[in-house]
């Protein structure tokens, strides 16, 4: 049960292109944007459709395959864990960012 500490999953479609990385080290970073949907009816019976968008890392191999394969608007399944970081800006406003850390991804869908 200690791996499900902390363990997300998430089926959803690329919001955009994603943001590739070549660090000095060598390694990439793959950053990009998940919409997950929900469907629900409301209290009137009619369908709605609630869109939430999680921010996704990817790091090494999985960045690099990412790089490959992975565009806007395709479907894919991440497994990570959540993390939360501060930052500041190039203006000095600080920032808190939630994302989810991939370590492991399939493509779903159509080729």
């Amino acid at each position: 049960m200690s791996t499900l500490r902390n363990k997300v999953q998430l089926i959803g479609n690329l919001g955009n292109d994603p943001e590739i990385i070549a660090l000095e080290s060598g390694r990439k970073l793959a950053k990009f944007s998940l919409a997950t949907n929900e469907s629900y009816k409301d209290v009137n019976g009619e369908k709605q459709t609630k869109t939430d968008w999680h921010n996704i890392v990817a790091w090494g191999k999985t960045a690099e395959i990412i790089e490959k394969y992975v565009t806007k608007g395709k479907e894919v399944a991440v497994e990570g864990k959540l993390t939360t970081r501060n930052y500041e800006t190039k203006e000095g406003e600080k920032r808190h960012i939630t994302e989810v850390v991939c370590n492991e991804l399939l493509m779903l869908g159509s080729k």
